[in-house]
């Protein structure tokens, strides 16, 4: 694969509800290009861009694959985005380093609930978009309900630049409005055709539409264009590059990645139409060393800067990174500096990738998309760059986990590979949490669904050769008294030599804070010096309550009597008869069993929030309150954690896929008394 200078590149994102044919496209793509002889296909496990053995059982991409493709002088990096919702580090990264996007859309299904998210993703950060409408071979597709879809659902914006053609509704090519063109596809080949008499006043009313979106992107072409004069060929292709790059035209182009209809058209409107990294606006970041904000622009002249998007880890090579450079060039053997560890490295294997083909090469320009192996250092959202000119950008920021599950190794030889094997997937992957939950001895994995965990566990088997099973988290409840009480603590032992005293009165009381220790004592009952050791006494008793042995908080408890033995008494005996006070104060106190309350951030469409809200309910939940943002209402809910450990999954199928939500911890609230028993029957079991 040759050098490309930054003006000859383009980053490009393909995106696409699951099942919309994102994976056909691209070896489409490269089957267009020339970049293969022979097409694969998702049935047969043999595509160049879902590569690994979970996709390959799955059918369907769960990591982005690069796919840079060689087009008229053109290099097009290509990055095959998983569709699934739950894999959102992977599309936040990806769409961090793109400045271009073809939306994918199943014409036998419209625009899906995926399709909405990713768009209104792509909108957000302003990337350029084209929107393919593949499948358009599949019966009774109507491609007029189809638009209609898309103009309601994504917006006005989107005007068709392709119309499809066929006779007795079978879809055989398609008419290219700009260029007023038909293409008729016989499976092989295609041939110029005639546009039918039918089909003209439609045509030439949309290329109309287009060229006055078109002239509207400056004064100049305006007043032309009203004064009827015809707009040039280059003029037509400016207007439509701005009118695209700021959102104001999002063209609608129809095929089929199955039979290879219309993907050249794609091409040639992608290397056309979208931006060159050089034309885009200056990245802000911060010096690390001096904390001044920095900015770089993506040129060659520029210091040498990028930032790491993409980690993956090979069993062979190690781990692998994948570089957007964001300015200046990279080279193998180039001294680059780590800035958010202020550590230092030598690029050594520096390639492009292809899938999970390599491409050896020396140097890379600004703009480019390339990989580098053998540099255990720097991981996912980090910045390489210059020594002498250092800079940190802001990484991407991802959901937190919002399902978590106990994992437990199926061979006990495993134990110690676990924790290894998380650690390093978690450089490819850091948007999953690990979490060692001391008091359960559950070791606990979060991720942002089933899909994304189970994908989790499947690279810690493909990769790594460690299987786990599953099972639900423990419920990490507290315990509290009611009542105020009073305890008499006394320890004594004499079993000759010197013997143990220890003996103390105690109020123990509710507080708001989780632990407080004061003291009355008067008189010298019991010396100064042993109140430590019925502090210590009662923070160890406390970490095993009376009812189930969750530990013990929000208790104040006061020292206010005791007494002494001048010979007999030491630390241990007055933290034993501290512990025995608890014990005998608790019996009246009115123990009982606090549950963690989760803060819930839920997004939904306002069709769904009746439903949302009822299901709140029913968990025990309580809704606090809503808002308006871009993505829907946003219910703000606080629930109880057992009621919505597997919150997400519920939520999709009330939402029809679309509600999305995150969690926090606030605080701890007494379970209602009808569930004390049963909580405090199923933990002693364990």
């Amino acid at each position: 694969m040759k050098v490309y200078d930054t003006n000859q590149i383009r980053n490009i994102a393909i995106l696409g509800h699951l099942g919309s044919g994102k994976t056909s496209i691209t070896e489409a793509l490269l089957f267009s290009s020339g970049a293969i002889s022979s097409r694969g296909s998702v049935e047969a496990k043999n595509t160049v861009s879902d590569f690994m053995d979970e996709e390959k059982v799955k059918q369907g991409s769960l990591s982005t694959s690069i796919i840079p493709i060689e087009y008229n002088g053109i290099k097009l990096n290509f990055l095959d985005v998983p569709g699934n919702d739950e894999l959102d580090n992977e599309i936040k990264q990806s769409l961090s380093v793109v400045k271009g996007a073809v939306l994918v859309v199943d014409a036998s299904k419209g625009v899906e609930v995926g399709t909405e998210r990713l768009w209104k993703e792509i909108r957000n950060m302003h990337i350029p978009a084209v929107i393919f409408v593949n499948k358009m071979d599949k019966e009774n597709v109507k491609f007029e309900d189809v638009l209609e879809s898309i103009r309601v659902k994504l917006g006005k914006k989107a005007v068709p630049f392709c119309w499809p053609i066929g006779r007795n509704e079978n879809f055989e090519g398609f008419v290219n409005v700009i260029e007023m063109k038909a293409r008729i596809y016989d499976g092989t080949t295609s041939h110029d055709a005639p546009i039918w008499d039918e089909k003209k006043p439609k045509i030439e009313q949309l290329r109309s539409m287009i060229m006055e979106s078109v002239a509207e992107t400056s004064d100049e072409l305006l007043e032309k264009f009203f004064g009827g004069e015809e707009l040039t060929e280059e003029e037509i292709n400016e207007g439509l590059k701005n009118g695209i790059y700021h959102g104001e035209l999002t063209p609608v182009i129809v095929g089929s990645a199955v039979k290879n209809i219309g993907i050249r058209t794609m091409l040639g409107m992608l290397a056309k139409f979208l931006p060159q990294p050089d034309q885009l606006r200056a990245l802000e970041g911060v010096n690390p060393k001096t904390e001044e904000a920095v900015v770089r622009h993506t040129k060659d002249e520029e210091p040498f800067s990028g930032y790491v998007f993409k980690t993956t880890i090979d069993p062979f090579v190690g781990a692998i990174n994948i570089i957007k450079i964001n300015s200046g060039t990279l080279k193998t053997g180039q001294d680059i500096l780590i800035g958010n560890t202020g550590k230092q490295e030598k690029i050594g294997a520096l390639f492009a990738l292809q899938g999970k083909q390599q491409f050896p090469i020396e140097l890379a320009h600004a703009g480019d998309i390339v990989a580098v192996s053998k540099l255990e250092n720097i991981h996912t959202g980090y910045t390489i760059s210059d020594p002498k000119n250092p800079i940190v950008y802001e990484p991407t920021k991802t959901l937190k986990p919002t399902i978590y599950v106990a994992i437990n190794p199926k061979n006990k030889a495993d134990e110690d590979k676990i924790s290894y094997a998380l650690a390093r997937l978690n450089i490819e992957d850091p948007s999953f949490e690990i979490v060692r939950n001391k008091e359960t001895s559950q070791q606990l994995l979060g991720g942002l669904g089933m899909t994304h965990i189970n994908f989790i566990i499947d690279r810690m088997r493909t990769v790594f050769k460690v299987e786990v099973t599953t099972e639900e988290p423990k419920v990490v409840y507290r315990e509290t008294i009611k009542r105020k009480v009073e305890g008499e603590g006394k320890h004594k032992k004499q079993s000759g030599g010197a013997g143990q005293f220890g003996h103390v009165f105690i109020r123990f009381e509710p507080s708001d804070k989780e632990f407080e220790f004061t003291e009355e004592v008067f008189g010298g009952s019991v010396p100064k010096n042993y109140f430590p050791a019925v502090e210590k006494g009662l923070i160890e008793t406390f970490e095993h309550g009376p009812l189930a042995g969750f530990p013990v908080i929000f208790v104040k408890s006061t020292l206010f009597d005791g007494s002494y033995h001048p010979v007999d008494s030491n630390e241990i005996s007055f933290k034993l008869a501290a512990n025995l006070a608890f014990k005998e104060a608790v019996k009246t106190a009115q123990p009982t069993i606090l549950e963690p309350i989760l803060k819930m951030y839920i997004t939904v469409k306002d069709q769904y929030v009746g439903d949302v809200m009822g299901d709140m309910n029913k968990r025990r939940g309580r809704v606090m309150g809503m808002s308006q943002s871009d993505e829907g209402q946003v219910i703000e809910a606080e629930a109880p954690e057992s009621e919505v450990q597997k919150y997400i999954i519920d939520l999709k199928a009330i939402t029809q896929g679309s509600g999305i939500f995150q969690r926090e911890f606030i605080r701890y609230e007494e379970v209602p008394q009808h569930l004390i028993d049963g909580i405090i029957q199923k933990y002693k079991e364990h």
